[in-house]
């Protein structure tokens, strides 16, 4: 056998052995039973900014008044008054008066992130020392207070945790839970499980003083996205971000295809940008590298042609399990979402390295403008 013929197994070996690995961690943390709940329950400011409206936003941000926690309030932050989600929050806040709860509206101009402008003023509206910044379209289950502060324990800097996409109602919606779930969620759980836990924007909850001993929100603007930016505070002041145990629910619905693409693009730049040798390497992270370097092994006669269909089962069966066991959806459409997913996967790594640039909500985001703005 050649030494080409011996790299390619070894590749082969080792990218599937990956596969394995981050699935089988990922699915034994997903079957973890919940951390019990603190005795003490301290004040807690639930901190969520809004900009437009979106389908699920009467779901989602209605979730916020249904918290099962005693010491609690909600801080809506809006750009303007005139968004069209001043409205819906109000309304909201209407229906709900039993909710200690309020909206603000206007920017402060902290950083080159329009999110952390927005939601900036939020800090200055409550005497709360602990915080939950949580993103609009993520649907919050009466406990979700206390998922967060049971994963607060000696050491902690921040509890966060990756979205679960659900509620699919198209092909390219469930495309986009492809990424969330078994793709993103895969790795930051396997991480966490390894210790070396990263925050994801969706849900950042910490004590203040460590947020303010890290410079605040200013700091939290040196990267193009604030989770990024609120790992490495927490790093440098020597303390770990944990994920919550069980994760959350962001109904997706309906996605056009050109929406997927410029989302997973502007999520991938923000990698990019963190932690640039972290995603150098995730070119091979799919199957595509395997599966060409499989191809290349039986055009040479040294694996016969059944690898292929068994390199397949193996792994759409491994990521089929996992869905399984983490109880996110799992069916024949998830099957090809998962495979279109993994076709896009090389393209999106490369459109990636063109240019740092990106547009969030109508607004053109580079990485000179985020570390400019602190």
């Amino acid at each position: 056998m050649s030494i080409l013929g011996l790299i390619l197994i070894g590749f082969v070996a080792l990218t599937v052995a990956i596969h394995l690995i981050t699935s089988a961690m990922a699915a034994l943390r997903s079957l973890r039973p919940a951390r019990p709940t603190p005795t003490q329950l301290p004040k807690i400011a639930l901190l969520r900014p809004v900009c437009g409206v979106d389908p699920f936003d009467r779901e989602t941000l209605g979730s916020s008044f249904n918290l099962d926690y005693p010491d609690y309030e909600v801080i809506f932050c809006a750009p303007s008054k005139a968004d069209p989600a001043c409205d819906l929050v109000a309304e909201l806040m209407a229906q709900n008066p039993h909710v200690k709860a309020q909206l603000l509206t206007g920017l402060d101009a902290v950083s080159g992130n329009p999110k952390l402008n927005n939601l900036h003023k939020g800090l200055a509206a409550t005497d709360a020392q602990w915080l939950a910044m949580t993103d609009s379209n993520l649907l919050l289950p009466q406990d979700y207070l206390q998922r967060l502060l049971a994963e607060w324990r000696p050491g902690t800097g921040l509890v966060s945790a990756p979205p679960v996409g659900t509620r699919a109602s198209n092909l390219w919606g469930a495309i986009e839970a492809a990424f969330l779930n078994t793709n993103q969620a895969r790795w930051q759980l396997a991480a966490d499980m390894l210790g070396f836990g990263f925050a994801q924007g969706k849900t950042l909850f910490w004590n203040r003083d460590i947020l303010m001993k890290g410079g605040g929100f200013g700091a939290l603007g040196r990267n193009m996205a604030e989770d990024v930016a609120a790992t490495k505070l927490v790093r440098d002041q020597g303390l770990q971000v944990r994920l919550a145990r069980h994760l959350f629910a962001q109904p997706i619905g309906t996605r056009a295809p050109r929406a997927v693409w410029e989302r997973q693009l502007r999520w991938s730049k923000v990698r990019r940008d963190g932690f640039v040798f972290i995603f150098a390497a995730e070119i091979a992270q799919g199957p595509v590298l395997p599966f060409a370097a499989v191809i290349a092994l039986v055009a040479t006669g040294i694996w016969p042609a059944l690898a292929l269909p068994g390199l397949f089962f193996l792994w759409y069966g491994v990521e089929w399990a996992l869905s399984r066991a983490a109880g996110w959806s799992a069916s024949w459409r998830d099957l090809a979402a998962w495979m279109i997913r993994d076709a896009m996967l090389p393209a999106l790594w490369l459109a990636t390295w063109k240019d740092r640039r990106f547009t969030w909500r109508g607004n053109e985001m580079s990485h000179h403008e985020t570390s400019t703005g602190a």
